[in-house]
């Protein structure tokens, strides 16, 4: 009776701590705060898991535990800022990984009549459902994997009659989940909805272009949640179905803000038809227009001369690894008398809240760093808005252009400011394939080159002039 009192209030405990954790992640400068809170939370789960009365032996346990932190360990040391949305989707699939062999494991057992759990319709629709959207997620979160590491192509795949496919497979998989329910000692048809899940999970990321890999992750988060859970009834562990809820219920919720952040459907973001090109006229190209090109000196004047910069990062920047070289030149501005703040875009980046992890890591402080609809109506009192790396999601078109097929999607008002500097390689379009207006904009001037090397040169720059520390 002990014992399990003490597994019951430290399971209460960690959901408490996961619940103020989850909470804490919503404030950007509690956010540490609130990773060491669900760190904590996981020990106290694991610790009391241990206690369980059902736990007959350790030797495998520990290995388990030796094995997890020989590889996570690394992960999450060694594994680069600009690599963690690919560690994460990794991440997903470790834990799909393990709520679909707990599955499996659990139907084998319960169906040749060993452990204290029966094999009842409601114990199947629980084991069945965490295997099949663990499976899902398996191969899903590998996909995702796979296109942000440029080992799959990261445009959208797709071909004839994919929808009515992905459709089908998914009614089947239902079909065969029900067949289970109904009649649970048909084994062989487990391991068939499992194939199919793995499937579908492929079939389900392949259309989603590698711009469209944040909803791809949260949605990917969120079922490996619902899988969690689904574990924790079939087994009747409850730190398993609060952790798998609120894994799964954020998941989700975060894949309909970022939908809706890049104008898609919420029937795009189940069935995976989202990330392709929508047809809607004939897109605008750059034939007759022209762009304006600004010298070093010239741009590092305008932005030591601002009175307030609003510096808009997206992906380019991760990829220079330049997030250190922004917080310096933003330390200058701010000598010379300027104020610097920093627009987020909900879809900035490969992963939710890419940017602003990427700029924490660099110290810039974290009320500096706005949301999208929080900075949006301040470009028009902007001086300079400096777009790094960053293409759709500044992209006037958005608002402009009815053909486009990012018509309609939220986007950072950059073209409000009284005037944009743009850092960009060169003029090849962002992910959606389309010119961006906002380069050829009579404001717009451009910087061309890598991102670190433009940001390290212009702050010599800056420094040499001895712009700042006039000021």
């Amino acid at each position: 009776m002990t014992l399990t009192l003490l597994v019951n209030c430290s399971y209460l405990a960690a959901s408490v701590l996961f619940i103020l954790g989850l909470r804490s992640l919503a404030v950007p400068d509690h956010a540490r705060r609130g990773m060491n809170q669900a760190a904590l939370g996981m020990l106290l789960a694991i610790v009391g898991t241990l206690m369980k009365h059902e736990i007959v032996r350790y030797d495998w346990i520990i290995a388990g535990l030796a094995v997890g932190a020989a590889i996570g360990y690394p992960l999450g040391m060694y594994v680069p800022m600009t690599a963690m949305p690919q560690r994460i989707a990794i991440s997903h699939l470790f834990g799909a990984l393990a709520a679909t062999l707990v599955g499996i494991a659990e139907y084998q057992l319960s169906l040749h009549g060993i452990g204290e759990h029966g094999l009842n319709s409601a114990r199947m629709a629980a084991l069945g459902f965490e295997v099949l959207f663990g499976a899902l997620t398996v191969s899903g979160s590998f996909m995702a994997f796979a296109k942000l590491q440029e080992l799959v192509s990261g445009r959208p795949i797709t071909y004839p009659g994919q929808n009515a496919m992905n459709l089908s497979l998914f009614a089947g998989m239902v079909g065969l989940l029900v067949w289970l329910i109904i009649d649970p000692t048909q084994s062989v048809l487990l391991y068939v909805m499992a194939g199919l899940s793995f499937s579908f999970g492929i079939l389900l990321v392949l259309p989603i272009g590698g711009a469209d890999m944040p909803v791809v992750i949260s949605l990917m988060n969120s079922y490996a949640g619902l899988a969690c859970s689904a574990t924790g009834f079939a087994i009747g562990n409850e730190i398993l179905i609060i952790a798998g809820a609120l894994d799964g219920a954020s998941g989700f919720i975060l894949s309909i803000v970022m939908s809706k952040a890049m104008n898609r459907s919420f029937r795009n973001v189940l069935f995976g038809a989202f990330g392709t090109v929508q047809t809607g006229g004939p897109a605008k190209t750059s034939e007759g227009l022209t762009v304006r090109s600004v010298s070093m000196e010239d741009a590092a004047l305008q932005l030591t001369s601002a009175r307030k910069v609003i510096v808009i990062p997206g992906y380019g920047m991760a990829v220079a690894q330049a997030q250190h070289d922004l917080r310096e030149l933003g330390e200058l501005i701010e000598r010379a008398g300027g104020t610097v703040e920093y627009a987020i875009h909900p879809v900035a980046g490969r992963m939710p809240g890419h940017m602003n992890v990427l700029l924490a890591e660099a110290k810039v402080p974290y009320d500096k760093l706005k949301d999208m609809d929080d900075i949006n109506d301040e470009f028009a009192n902007a001086d300079v808005a400096l777009v790094i790396g960053a293409n759709d999601v500044v992209n006037p078109a958005a608002r402009n252009d009815q053909s486009s097929p990012i018509y309609g999607m939220p986007i950072l008002n950059a073209d409000h400011a009284r005037s944009v500097i743009v850092m960009k390689r060169g003029m090849n379009p962002g992910f959606a394939g389309i010119e961006n207006e906002l380069f050829y904009h009579q404001r717009t001037a451009m910087l061309f080159g890598d991102a670190k090397n433009t940001l390290v040169a212009l702050v010599q720059h800056i420094k040499s002039q001895g712009v700042a520390a006039a000021a």
